[in-house]
């Protein structure tokens, strides 16, 4: 009688079901990996498998773009068993086994999205079409996100966002081929909400400068939620063009509006520009309706902290993760990123890092590269050890649900790297939201 779990998936394949009952076999489910489907990009018996890094290397998004293919080439070099593991030694629960993902070694090909949705799906298709891409992931702007997310729908082929905020990803733009790690513009409103409340007041005037694009729609949709529910009115909400370079036709309005504090819904370079000119243009030092004006940027990053300067200096907003955690992971891919790279990570290395790190688990989990099951192997999954405590990919969106950051410009930064302050550590259960609410449905496991 021939042993079936024995045999290789193509063994499988060219002995045939029909062969398998003739002989009085076990059923193909037996068999680890005895998946009768084919999939795009399928290593076989390959030595490597190899993985997409789509980044912005160009673009008003490039500062975070560079960061996240610093910690890409990071789980790389961790996945395949070089240097000191990094967060796989606090992973949990792990499959990892630091041979590569399968036995098979990790390569890599990269991308520059330039910050633009047609050149992130252009590259994107390069990768899995000409590079035999098994795995997509990358972004920084969520235009970009959700272009690459339905490229990877209809091509069988998973996409690991990386930085990416807008509702919309794991919301309306949803797709079962496409998880996100990073929190997203409702969850930086429901932590952040609740301390602009407190340090601020109910009685404020708003001003929104947006950018005009899926993220900024839902953050300013997000913020007015939170904000306006406790009791602050919306004087004006602007939307302005990514990569604008030049706000201060946007913010000359602000001065006269009546407003007393400005939301900046922007990111990256834009919301470093937009900042230093509202900051040259006297706001910080005005005083409107009796109230000290104040400057609100609701999506933080230490690098966009480094490109303001000391203008960022008491600013409140939130954070996905920051390097300054003490708990045992963050801690231990500080001091991989560090002693590679000669510098702390940022949160947009940190979602990038993780997400690489959770696609190969997943993979070992199932025991296969086909993707179908190794999307049921994330759906679901929890997991602790990689920052911001304990996390789950919620099955129903393919969203992760963890603790969010509040943070402030540090006063009295004690390095160049010290620049946000952890005000607060809101709990998962305060940004928790159903499901439905966003709409989208995640389609098919199979296309």
């Amino acid at each position: 009688m021939t042993d079936f779990k024995k045999l290789d998936r193509r063994q499988v394949l060219k002995f045939g079901a029909a062969g398998a009952a003739a002989l009085g076999a076990a059923p193909l489910f037996y068999s680890r990996n005895a998946w009768a489907e084919s999939f795009r990009n399928d290593p076989g018996s390959a030595k490597n498998v190899t993985l997409g890094f789509n980044v912005p290397q160009s673009g008003p998004y490039a500062d975070e773009g560079a960061d996240e293919l610093r910690a890409y080439k990071l789980a790389v070099k961790h996945l395949n068993g070089e240097g000191d593991g990094g967060m796989m030694n606090t992973f949990q629960p792990s499959s990892l086994k630091g041979n590569g993902i399968l036995g098979k070694k990790v390569t890599f090909t990269t991308g520059d999205t330039q910050t633009k949705s047609d050149a992130a799906r252009a590259s994107a298709k390069r990768m899995i079409e000409k590079d035999g891409a098994l795995m997509i992931t990358g972004g920084s702007s969520s235009g970009v996100a959700v272009a690459v997310q339905g490229l990877c729908q209809e091509s069988g082929i998973i996409f690991m966002a990386g930085l990416t905020h807008s509702n919309d990803t794991t919301g309306k733009d949803k797709r079962r081929y496409g998880f996100r790690h990073f929190f997203n513009a409702y969850m930086s409103g429901a932590a952040l909400g609740p301390v602009l409340e407190k340090e601020y007041g109910k009685e404020r005037s708003a001003y929104h400068l947006t950018a005009d694009y899926t993220w900024g729609w839902t953050q300013e949709e997000s913020m007015r939620q939170f904000t306006e529910g406790f009791g602050w009115q919306t004087t004006a909400a602007v939307k302005t063009p990514v990569g604008a370079g030049d706000f201060s036709q946007y913010i000359t309005p602000v001065l006269n509006s009546g407003a007393d504090v400005l939301i900046l819904n922007h990111y990256g370079k834009d919301m470093i520009n937009s900042l230093t000119q509202a900051v040259q243009f006297g706001l910080r030092d005005k005083q409107v309706n009796g109230k000290n004006f104040e400057i609100v940027v609701p999506l933080f990053s230490r690098l966009m902290a480094q490109g303001a300067g000391d203008n960022i200096k008491g600013i409140l907003g939130s954070t996905n993760w920051n390097w300054s955690l003490k708990d045992e992971g963050s801690s231990a891919f500080v001091k991989s990123f560090g002693a590679e790279y000669g510098n702390p990570p940022s949160m947009a290395a940190h979602t990038c890092y993780v997400q690489t790190l959770l696609y190969a688990n997943a993979c070992e989990m199932a025991g296969t590269f086909y993707p179908p099951e190794v999307i049921k192997a994330l759906e679901g999954f929890k997991f602790d050890g990689m920052g911001n405590g304990a996390t789950e990919y919620r099955a129903e969106d393919h969203q992760c649900f963890k603790d969010v950051l509040v943070v402030r410009g540090n006063q009295n930064p004690s390095s160049q790297f010290d620049l946000l302050e952890v005000v607060e550590t809101t709990p998962r259960s305060q940004v928790e939201y159903d499901a439905k609410i966003f709409g989208g449905e995640l389609g098919p496991y199979k296309v």
